[in-house]
């Protein structure tokens, strides 16, 4: 199957934004649009971490690699007027919720000026048709309720991460209700969706605090691993189940904006919850070694002890859905820290990664999963689409 036919074939020569391209996440979504044939232009800052996901991926070389803070809006909208994205993703962020409790002030400018500022761009410039800003689980008022969270559940947050994520989401929605309502800018309307996604585990994410980096750094370094909260319960989900969702969606709001311009949840598998203590024993035992301890001491700043998402409205109306239960999840995962231990200091990770999402797309295509499976009428659509991408050219030269 050509893997440029999947999602419509939609992303094939279109140029495409993504900010916070040089993280965890926007690199394997930079790397999947890239591999789709999109012209992808990443904005953002240096990759947070060392070693990082973006430099062993060798991203800088397949893709326009801009350097700058999201509170930049002039040369955000210099950009956009430069390269004429139709699409953009927004990843950028402060994405810690114990570093938001360390340094709050920057969490809210971060997450809040840098969702604004897009938001900005865009009402001040016309290439782009559709645009997907990626969130958090967080951004909703947790009651600690067994049962998931819907899109329309109020919005709150109880530590600075969590209610600056909501405060994006406010400044979303007054946005789209405010300036992008779908027939107010005629041929050039903007269809802007929310996602909302939480605990994304895969290979490539080295964020301090967070569980699985730091299980891998002291599994490679011998160190026995420390657990701050071992009860904590969490719906756990593989990379690439919600990026499917946020490109798939992507396709949708640039066909059919005005059914699609909203938020929009993506979670993992019922069965892929489990407690923090659980998954640590999981990845010592696909590792092959490994011991763990409990540090928790009851001072630590509050997290949620639960949070999960229903992701009905996106198995309903997105036909979107997960396809590895919690195993397969941390198989993967763990399979790619070791094939980057293996490798040494100057690990080349390109080829693994590009497998790694070409066996996604395999599997979800064996489920007939709609974004993975190109039906016949996608050619009509495909059709549109070009028509979209070339108007302006077509009728200037006219």
């Amino acid at each position: 199957m050509d893997v440029q036919e999947t999602f419509a074939g939609i992303y094939k020569d279109l140029p495409v934004l993504v900010t916070g391209h040089t993280g965890f996440k926007g690199t394997w979504l930079s790397m999947w649009l890239n591999l789709l044939g999109a012209r992808v232009i990443g904005y953002s800052l240096d990759p947070p971490t060392i070693p990082n996901h973006f430099d062993m991926s060798g991203m800088k070389d397949c893709i326009v690699d801009i350097r700058d803070d999201i509170g930049n809006q002039d040369k955000l909208v210099s950009v956009i007027e430069e390269y004429q994205p139709k699409v953009i993703f927004h990843l950028a962020a402060q994405s810690i919720v114990r570093k938001s409790y360390e340094n709050p002030k920057d969490t809210f400018v971060t997450n809040v000026k840098g969702t604004v500022n897009v938001l900005e761009a865009i009402r001040l410039t016309r290439s782009v048709k559709a645009a997907v800003f990626i969130t958090s689980d967080k951004c909703y008022r947790n009651k600690e309720w067994i049962w998931g969270y819907r899109e329309n559940d109020a919005l709150g947050g109880g530590d600075p991460y969590s209610a600056s994520k909501a405060m994006a989401e406010i400044a979303i929605e007054a946005y789209r209700d405010a300036y992008f309502r779908w027939n107010d800018r005629g041929e050039n309307a903007v269809a802007v969706a929310s996602v909302r996604a939480g605990n994304v585990v895969g290979g490539g994410d080295w964020a301090q605090n967070r569980l699985l980096p730091d299980v891998i750094r002291a599994l490679t370094e011998g160190q026995t691993i420390d657990i701050r909260n071992p009860k904590a319960t969490r719906p756990w989900q593989f990379v690439f189940s919600p990026l499917c969702g946020y490109i798939w969606l992507g396709v949708k709001l640039l066909l059919d904006g005005a059914n699609f311009a909203e938020p929009w949840n993506f979670g993992p598998l019922d069965l892929s919850s489990d407690s923090v203590k659980n998954i640590v024993e999981k990845v010592i035992k696909l590792w092959g070694s490994g011991q763990w301890k409990d540090i928790s001491r009851g001072d630590e700043p509050h997290e949620a002890h639960w949070l999960t998402l229903s992701w009905e409205k996106a198995a309903t109306r997105l036909e979107w859905h997960p396809i590895y239960g919690l195993p397969d999840v941390l198989k993967k995962t763990v399979e790619w820290y070791k094939e980057w231990h293996r490798q040494g200091e100057n690990a080349d990770m390109y080829d693994f990664g590009l497998d790694q999402i070409k066996t996604y797309i395999m599997d979800a295509n064996k489920l007939k999963i709609r974004w993975a499976c190109p039906q016949p009428g996608d050619r009509i659509q495909r059709k549109l689409i070009r028509q979209l991408k070339y108007a302006k050219e077509r009728k200037s030269m006219l």
